[in-house]
């Protein structure tokens, strides 16, 4: 594959993997080491179950949040995030997201980047817009991780079989998800502008869960 400098996909990818960080460092704080696996192994890790939230005292409701109010309060700050990459994130043309409250990337991906610099998916001109894409992310709706990472796994294993043979394997460590794709995203390996790395995404898009098109 030929190596390129920056671009929107990529772009896109780094700032994924920059907010995944986090939640991997303070996974690993709390003690959970164990799953790790290696990027070129196709088998599933194992997720520890989460603790269930307490249960409501007899007689009082749960305040815990409705599925629907989750759902809703995600989309209304996906909403404000949109609406700052249209303004001060300088990309007018940014679209809504979709109706679940996940970013549409098959429409990002088609916004225009002057500068080639992927500011039109990384929260807009020097960050302007990350407060607002973090806070979003914050309200996203609880994932299952097993599940995540075996679709991320399924996808990674496609794009190898359709031509993309340096696309890694999604990482797992105590109960977070790193996502697979390029094995440099500092200096990328992998021209994910390319004819051929178009037809393995379309080949094997539908191998990825909603929500997690954006990060793989």
């Amino acid at each position: 594959m030929t190596i390129r400098t920056t671009s929107r996909g990529t772009a896109r990818r780094r700032f994924a993997a920059l907010a995944a960080a986090p939640l991997l460092s303070l996974a690993a704080a709390c003690g959970g080491g164990e799953g790790v696996r290696d990027h070129g192994s196709d088998e599933v890790a194992s997720v520890p179950e989460a603790t269930a939230p307490d249960a409501a005292p007899a007689g009082k409701p749960s305040t815990a949040p409705t599925a629907a109010e989750g759902k809703s309060a995600f989309y209304d700050a996906q909403m404000v995030y949109v609406r700052c990459m249209r303004t001060k994130g300088g990309s007018q043309d940014f679209p809504d997201p979709k109706l679940s409250g996940y970013l549409d990337w098959s429409k990002i991906n088609k916004v225009r980047d002057p500068k080639g610099d992927g500011s039109d998916t990384k929260g807009g001109r020097n960050g302007v817009c990350g407060p607002e894409l973090l806070a979003a992310m914050n309200l996203e709706p609880k994932r299952d991780k097993q599940k995540d990472y075996e679709s991320m796994l399924a996808h990674a294993v496609c794009m190898r079989d359709n031509g993309v043979s340096k696309f890694t394997n999604p990482v797992m460590s105590g109960g977070g998800v790193m996502p697979g794709g390029d094995p440099n995203p500092v200096n990328p390996q992998l021209d994910v502008e390319s004819p051929a790395y178009e037809r393995a995404r379309e080949a094997c898009k539908g191998k990825l869960l909603e929500g997690l098109d954006g990060m793989q």
